[in-house]
């Protein structure tokens, strides 16, 4: 069972949210919470805060739908960090010019899975 949570029109640019995205890939929800709480980039906070809500559906899931899921053994199975629409913007030039540069927006994806208990035994083994 996979559990999602997304936020869309980050003002971030999507290239400095996938270095964050890429810390925290593979890795348990309590190892990316505390990666996140520890990192120095700015867009962690949002980062985490979207982990966290993606750790609520699943409890939420699991409440409501009766289904039988180890909030222990969650893993960030798929973290995207997509382009959103850009916010193009004029800066003044020299001699009267302007000069063209553009925001970068970026749409987060976090796609939490439960690690399977056979999955483990067998890398283990």
């Amino acid at each position: 069972m996979e559990f999602k949570a997304q936020t869309r029109f980050v003002r971030v640019s999507p290239q400095k949210a996938r270095l964050v995205l890429d810390q925290i890939r593979g890795q348990g929800v309590e190892n990316a919470l505390n990666t996140l709480t520890f990192s120095k980039k700015r867009i962690a906070l949002k980062i985490q805060k979207l982990v966290r809500s993606a750790v609520e559906n699943a409890n939420y899931l699991s409440e409501e739908k009766n289904l039988d899921v180890d909030l222990d053994n969650l893993y960030v199975k798929q973290a995207v960090a997509n382009d959103g629409p850009r916010m193009k913007r004029l800066r003044p030039a020299p001699m009267g010019r302007a000069y063209r540069y553009v925001r970068r927006i970026a749409h987060i994806e976090i796609t939490l899975a439960e690690r399977r208990k056979g999955s483990d035994e067998r890398a283990r083994s």
